[in-house]
Parts: structure tokens; C-alpha cells; sequence
């Protein structure tokens, strides 16, 4: 074991004397250095398809002219996403690594109100389908299929007959055993007449759907009240400006509905807003001859909006179609009470760019961001190159003394460019923090130049600076 020791510990003194910063940082031993066992991440090892041309972009949503949205154009200039066919894109790290932080807020809001998270087939029986008459009233929506004994399917666009049919498979149910939330965070599908847009309206898309059984339709709008609220929650969380407005219950059905909008110009959606009172409501449910409030009698203003969460009371709309029953205080059977919730998951990311971003760089709600931090060193034969083993050295101390920032630092290690084309790349990208080794490094003590994105402020701080500004960096 000792010469072990020695033969790993002449190794890292031998990497460490000639290595260079914008290389490989190798594997550290766990016995010579116990918790160091990380490799630092590289920028230059992202997987990042960028430089897509405008010919490319048009041709992979099936028609010219329709590139006018600024998320679908920064997402695919950036290398967020990449086409794959009309209304399907590739979702590349940073959208995944962004992604995979919304679904933990969205966990950590469905699973405080009692949330029960599963996973239902993509595959759906067109039987369901039929018994609730939707597979003819949802038309061409629907992408069907059949298998090689002929039997019929449709990839699931939304999920009340297939929860219905699990629930009502459930026998001996009690009161007692409600409610209950179960939600999923699938793909879906839906074979939209012209996808645009990007993430905004695909044929291929993540969303978060719940569905709830209750045992009473006061204990259903309870229940529809506490997940409203999450929504709120969540939205607040991410610091993204909404509005909860009443809508139409379309082809799901039910007696009330919202819809949870982001206000911006590119959104689809009209709604009508009072600013007098807490009213508002898209335009589809309206008169169109309404101009003043119901509530107030106010004028209403009008605004465009991107519809990123739907919320339904169904009633017993399904549950009487499947059955799907539970036994009363009184020993009778008795028919599920039901609600359904959906949130647009890669339509939430895309959205939250539009609405966030400026015209040429990414700005990501904080708790989003792909990585947090990106450290930028010297160009390499630089002056400030003397201070380069500063920057390696200060991402070990970041991920060693900030727990919560583990895995959320990238070292842009591309050092034949200059300091200033990385930090042009770094704004486009959106970190919320950018720090540089530059010219204030070289003093004594040294300083480190922070670019603060989502505030706009620039800083020159000590490394003791650095790691109180980053130690108050919440992250899911």
C-alpha cells in the first residue's frame, strides 16, 4: 500500500507541474486525496451543435418565414436544441440539465400537497379512447397506430381515460384512502396542424399531468384550490410574471377551468384582464361584445399570452364512464370526484426564455440555469497567464466549500481564445454567474472580475469575495 502512495502521489506531482489549464484535468486518486475524486467539467467537452443555418432551421419546420420567435432562435443558435423533423426537436445538455431542475421544483410543489408521482404508458388502448367517445372527437390530433395483430392505439396526448381505468381497477376502495393526487412527467404527443415555435408548440413535448379522485365535490374543489396555489408556488419560485384566467373546458370536459398564462407578444392566446380587480379570463370564454369586467364593471385590457399550465374540475365525467368507485362513510359505493392538472414542461423552458431574454442572450429564471457558475481563464500567452493556476484553484475551493455548487461549475478551458469571445459566448449562454481571471488577478491579494447576469452588476472580488457572494446561491 505504501508504494502505492508514493507512485500515486510522484504521478500528481508530475501532472501537476505540466499540465496546462485549458487540458484535461485528470482523475485525482481517493486514497492520496479523500473527496477529490471529481473531475473538473470542461466547456470544450459540452456537446453543443451550434452554427445551424437559417435554411436548416426554416426546412425543419416544414416552411419559410416562421422563425420569429427569439426562444426558438437563441435555443437554436446557442445549441439548446436541434431539429430532428416538423414540431420534434433533440434536446441537448444544457436544455436537459435545465429541464431536469424544473421537474424537481415541480416535484418538490405536486409532492407538498400530497402528490403521488407515477408513469403511465405512452401506448394508449383506442378502447379507452372509444368509451369516452374521444377517440372520434379528438380528430386528427390524435397519432394512431395499430400493432402487427391489428389492434388500435394512439400515442397519449393526455391520460384521464388511462388513470380512470387504473383507479376503477382498484377494487374495495374507502373514503378514507381519498384523496388521491397521482401525477406523471411524460412525453406526449399531439399531431398539431402546424407546429411552430420551437418548445412553444411541438408535436413531441413533456408535460406534467395529475389527476385527482376525491369524495366529494367539495372536497374536489379543495382540492383543485390547493393545486392552483402550487401553480402559483411554482410560477413564484421561478420569478416568472402569470396570470391564472378562466378558460374554456374544451375537448377534456369537466365545469371549470384556468389556464396559467405567461403575458408576452408572441403568445397565442387573448385574454382579457381586469386591472381593477383579481379578474381574468381568456377571450374564447368571453362575449365578444363584454368590454367591462363581470366582476367590477371595470374596462378590461387585453394581452397576448403563452398558455404554460390548464386546470379542470371533471366532475364525474370519467369515473362514471369506468366505474371508478370507492365506498362512502355510509358503506354505499359511490362515484370518484375528479380534477386534472397539466403543466407544459418544455413548454415552461421555452416560454421562460422568451419572456426573460433579451434579443441577443439567454436569461434563464436562476433556479433553471443549466450550470450556475462559469469560470473563465486567461488566454493562453497572455500577461495574465501568470495567474491562470488561480482559476483551477478557485473551482476546487468553489466545489469543495459550497456543497450546493457541485456540479454546477464549467470551466470554459477553450484558452486559445481571447477572455473577451468567451465572455460574449458565456452571456449568450445565460449563466447567473460569470467570473474571469483577468488583469486585477495579478495583485495581491488577487481579484477575480464577476458578472453578475441576472442583475447586471460586475464585481471585483477577492477569493474570500467570490466564495460569500456564491455560498448564498440557492439551486434545486
Amino acid at each position: 500500500m505504501e508504494g502505492l502512495l508514493t507512485r500515486c502521489r510522484a504521478l500528481s506531482a508530475l501532472a501537476t507541474s505540466s499540465r496546462q489549464l485549458s487540458g484535461y484535468i485528470p482523475h485525482r486518486c481517493h486514497q492520496c486525496a479523500p473527496g477529490r475524486g471529481q473531475q473538473r467539467l470542461l466547456l470544450s467537452r459540452v456537446f453543443q451543435p451550434q452554427n445551424l443555418r437559417e435554411d436548416q432551421v426554416l426546412s425543419s419546420e416544414g416552411r419559410a418565414g416562421d422563425l420569429t420567435c427569439k426562444s426558438q432562435r437563441l435555443m437554436l443558435q446557442v445549441g439548446l436544441i436541434r431539429p430532428a423533423s416538423p414540431g420534434c426537436y433533440h434536446l441537448l445538455p444544457y436544455t436537459v440539465r435545465a429541464m431536469e431542475k424544473l421537474v424537481r421544483v415541480i416535484d418538490q410543489e405536486m409532492q407538498a400537497i400530497g402528490g403521488q408521482k407515477i408513469n403511465m404508458p405512452s401506448l394508449s388502448p383506442a378502447e379507452l379512447w372509444q368509451a369516452t367517445n374521444r377517440w372520434d372527437s379528438m380528430g386528427r390530433e390524435l397519432i394512431r397506430l395499430q400493432d402487427r395483430h391489428g389492434k388500435e392505439y394512439c400515442l397519449g396526448p393526455t391520460h384521464e381515460e388511462a388513470v380512470t381505468a387504473l383507479v376503477a381497477s382498484q377494487k374495495n376502495l374507502s373514503y378514507k384512502q381519498l384523496p388521491f393526487l397521482l401525477y406523471q412527467v411524460t412525453r406526449k404527443f399531439r399531431d398539431e396542424p402546424r407546429p411552430r415555435f420551437g418548445l412553444l408548440r411541438g408535436r413531441e413535448f413533456y408535460m406534467k399531468d395529475m389527476y385527482t379522485f376525491d369524495s366529494s365535490p367539495e372536497a374536489a374543489r379543495e382540492t383543485y384550490g390547493l393545486v392552483c396555489e402550487a401553480y402559483c408556488s411554482l410560477f413564484d419560485r421561478l420569478g416568472l410574471r402569470f396570470i391564472k384566467a378562466q378558460a374554456d373546458v374544451g375537448s377534456i370536459g369537466g365545469m371549470m377551468s384556468h389556464e396559467f398564462q405567461l403575458p408576452v407578444d408572441v403568445g397565442e392566446d387573448w385574454l382579457a384582464v381586469c386591472p381593477s380587480c383579481s379578474f381574468s379570463a381568456n377571450m374564447e370564454t368571453l362575449d365578444l361584445s363584454q368590454k367591462n369586467c363581470p366582476a367590477c364593471h371595470s374596462p378590461l385590457t387585453k394581452t397576448k399570452g403563452i398558455e404554460v399550465g390548464h386546470t379542470f374540475y371533471l366532475g364525474t365525467k370519467y369515473s362514471s364512464v369506468f366505474n371508478a368507485q370507492f365506498t362512502d362513510a355510509h358503506g354505499e359505493p359511490s362515484l370518484a370526484e375528479m380534477g386534472c392538472y397539466g403543466l407544459g414542461v418544455t413548454r415552461i423552458l421555452a416560454a421562460a426564455i422568451e419572456v426573460l431574454s433579451t434579443e441577443d442572450c439567454i436569461r434563464w429564471p436562476r433556479l433553471l440555469a443549466p450550470y450556475q457558475v462559469c469560470l473563465i481563464p486567461p488566454k493562453k500567452g497572455s500577461k495574465e497567464a501568470a495567474a491562470s493556476e488561480l482559476t483551477g484553484h478557485l473551482y476546487d475551493h468553489i466545489t469543495e466549500m459550497v456543497p450546493q455548487l457541485r456540479g454546477e461549475v464549467l470551466l470554459d478551458d477553450r484558452t486559445p481564445l481571447t477572455i473577451g469571445n468567451r465572455l460574449k459566448d458565456a452571456n449568450k449562454v445565460g449563466y447567473p454567474f460569470v467570473i474571469i481571471t483577468g488583469k486585477r488577478a495579478l495583485e495581491d491579494p488577487a481579484h477575480f472580475e464577476v458578472w453578475c447576469q441576472n442583475t447586471g452588476e460586475v464585481l471585483f472580488l477577492t477569493r474570500e469575495g467570490v466564495m460569500e457572494l456564491l455560498s448564498q446561491v440557492q439551486v434545486v
